[in-house]
Formats: C-alpha cells, sequence, structure tokens
C-alpha cells in the first residue's frame, strides 16, 4: 500500500485498536523484555532483531519511528541512534575496513570529517571530490559520502549522477539528507543506497530532543544493526523516540513554512547592498542546476549570506544586534538561529576552505517572516557604524 507523507508522518502505525483506544501510542519505557519460558527466552536471543529482548536491540516505540521513517524516505529498513554522529560512524564502522578509501563529495559537516581523519589510523583513506565524482574514484574507494545540499555553503549536486557512477564501479553510497527532510528530497527514489539523518534538526523539530537515523535496504540496515549499532551502542531512548513521533506529526506543515517563511527573508536579502551572495537551492535555477527540480520538491530554512565586507569584527557587531535569532549551534527548530564559522583568528582558514569571512548562517524559524526580517534589518544597521 501507498501512503502519502501526510499520513506516515500523523497516523501511520499508531494502532489505537490495540492500545486501548489511545490516540497516541505507548512508550515502552523499559530497558528489557521478559519471556513466559526459557525456551521462547533462548530463541528470541537468537532472533534479536525480530524480537523485543533488550532496549540495545529493538523496542517498540523506537520501532514505531523506524517504520515511519522509512516509509517517508521510500526505503525498506531504517535504524535509529542516540545522535546523528551516531548514525553517521555507524554507517562506516559496518561498510569499511583497512584498506578502504571513501570519496566525500560537496561540503561536508566538519564532525564527519574528523571522524573520517580519525579512521585513518586504521588505514581508512579518504578524499574530496574535485567536481568529477568518476575521475576522483580510486580502486579501492568503497563508498561515496555526499551532503546535497552541502554544509554552511548549501551547494547542491546531481544525486541522480552520483548514483548512477557508484552503480557503475560498485561503490556504496550514502548521503547526509538532514538540510531537505525526506519531505522535500528522498535520495533512495534517486538511487542512492544510505540516506542519513540528524533526527535533531527538523524531523524532532522542537530542539527537545537529540537522534539520528539511518534508511536503506534490509540487506545494509542489517549489518548495520550488528556492527554498527549494537556493538557501538549509541541507543536512541524509547522517551527520544516517542518526541520524535511527536515531531513527525507536523513535519510535512512545518517544512513549508518554514520554505514560505524563508523565501520572503530571502526576497529581502536580495535588496540589501551589503549583501554579497545567498547561498540557498532556490537561487540556483536551469542550466547546470537544471536537476535541482527533479531531486527536490521544496526548500528548507537554512541558508547562509556572505557579506562584502567581511571579518570577524563585522560578522560579531550584526549578530550582536540580532534578538529574534538566538546564537546557537544547530538548526531546524522552531526558532531561528544565527551562527558563523569565523573566530577571532581563523579567517586565513576559511579561505583555504573556499569560505568567505563574511559569512552568516540563518536557520529562519517559525516566529514569522515580518519579525524575522525585522530583525535582520537591526543587524544591517549596525555594520556601518563598524569600521573595517
Amino acid at each position: 500500500m501507498n501512503y502519502t507523507d501526510e499520513e506516515i508522518c500523523t497516523q501511520y502505525g499508531d494502532r489505537p485498536k490495540d492500545n486501548r483506544g489511545a490516540v497516541s501510542p505507548p512508550i515502552y519505557q523499559t530497558s528489557l523484555f521478559t519471556f513466559d519460558t526459557f525456551e521462547a527466552f533462548t530463541h528470541a536471543q537468537l532472533y534479536e532483531r525480530e524480537n523485543y529482548v533488550y532496549t540495545r536491540g529493538v523496542n517498540p516505540t523506537t520501532e514505531l519511528l523506524e517504520e515511519k521513517l522509512a516509509l517517508l524516505e521510500r526505503g525498506e529498513k531504517c535504524k535509529c541512534f542516540g545522535s546523528g554522529m551516531g548514525a553517521i560512524s555507524s554507517v562506516f564502522f559496518s561498510l569499511l575496513k583497512s584498506g578502504d578509501h571513501v570519496l566525500f563529495v560537496n561540503n561536508i559537516y566538519g564532525p564527519t570529517q574528523q571522524l573520517l581523519e580519525h579512521l585513518q589510523n586504521f588505514n581508512i583513506e579518504h578524499s574530496f571530490s574535485n567536481g568529477d565524482v568518476e575521475s576522483d574514484i580510486k580502486p579501492h574507494t568503497k563508498l561515496i559520502y555526499v551532503e546535497s545540499p552541502g554544509t554552511m555553503l548549501m551547494k547542491v549536486v546531481d544525486l541522480r549522477k552520483i548514483s548512477t557512477i557508484a552503480k557503475k564501479h560498485g561503490i556504496y553510497t550514502a548521503i547526509d539528507n538532514t538540510w531537505a527532510t525526506p519531505i522535500f528530497q528522498k535520495p533512495i527514489t534517486l538511487g542512492f543506497d544510505l540516506s542519513i539523518h540528524s533526527l535533531t534538526k527538523y524531523i524532532g523539530g522542537h530542539s527537545d530532543v537529540v537522534g539520528g537515523a539511518v534508511v536503506g535496504t534490509h540487506e545494509l540496515i542489517d549489518r548495520i544493526f550488528t556492527y554498527g549499532f549494537q556493538l557501538n551502542g549509541s541507543v536512541l531512548s524509547p522517551q527520544d523516540a516517542s518526541l520524535i513521533i511527536r515531531g513527525l506529526r507536523t513535519l510535512p506543515l512545518r517544512m513549508k513554512q518554514h520554505q514560505d517563511n524563508c523565501l520572503r527573508v530571502i526576497q529581502y536579502l536580495t535588496t540589501k547592498e551589503e549583501v554579497l551572495k545567498i547561498n540557498h537551492p532556490s537561487q540556483w535555477k536551469g542550466g547546470a542546476f537544471s536537476f535541482i527540480d527533479d531531486q527536490m520538491t521544496g526548500y528548507s530554512g537554512l541558508l547562509s549570506i556572505e557579506l562584502k565586507e567581511g571579518g570577524f569584527k563585522k560578522v560579531a557587531a550584526f549578530i550582536n544586534q540580532l534578538s529574534i535569532f538566538k546564537i546557537g549551534v544547530s538548526w531546524g527548530g522552531y526558532e531561528s538561529l544565527v551562527n558563523s564559522p569565523i573566530k577571532e583568528n581563523n579567517e586565513l582558514e576559511l579561505i583555504e576552505q573556499g569560505i568567505g569571512t563574511g559569512i552568516i548562517r540563518f536557520s529562519i524559524g517559525l516566529e514569522g517572516s515580518d519579525l524575522v526580517i525585522a530583525d535582520l534589518e537591526k543587524g544591517f544597521q549596525a555594520l556601518h557604524s563598524i569600521k573595517s
């Protein structure tokens, strides 16, 4: 049966008839499950992926969340984790061995890069694509790992093209799909093997829970269950799984509102002479980016801008004038957030990474675009009082 995204997020799997009519499914807040006989217990231990034995394996609350996420992504199976990095690391630990190579495509989340740098100690190599993915593949490339849109600069790459190249060479593909969520992008339908999420962001949606997920085939998720999940122990608690299920109920509506608010803010930003560049997929259309309409059905509220006159003092002056925008890490909650990678002593490092010294990242929340725009105007006014 084919379910709509809205049906999956709101009603799929709730089974009120099995739960005394409860409209919200119960939270199985338990560490272990008991059995009537020792024979039943030993059988369940042999097949722990299909039986409730210990919450470090399978739990009914977390399992419902996994079913919903797998359906949303149009994948076969999902495994949830205690954090986004728990999900990401599970993929590397489960699929890679000594002598393998990982090819990064696009701007990649910093801790993901740091993890691969650590894995160099175990003879696992990595490199970044220069834009021509096929020419960057090495004989020992095992995994192509993508973010699209990418971290900080929100660049978009052609997922269908990358998955086709990978299949030609027998290489796994994985994508961090947190920016778009399964509402606006479904990489598995474009040929990707694995789609990864930080559930902390839009899917949780309320900045009160940390979690991660990997969606893929039965074969790959079973492998990840054994090596990347159970043996590494990044377990999502039943309580947190319930909070994320709650977040899913409003995900389609929230994503549409994030998009609408963000596009109005971008329209305002295009009028500001202080802005050199706006980094958001909605700004790239046609030509080399004609594939965007094929792989994305909408846009989230995460963007960045680059000021014409950058530097730590300018960026700090802008950010410090904001009040609706809160200064903090992460994104994807109900609140508007602002951040920048610039520090007092890292301008040369940013330039080497291809990131301007006037870059500011905004997560456009649900407060309303008029409030957000008025807040941004205060930041722009502050720039004129700061000498470069």
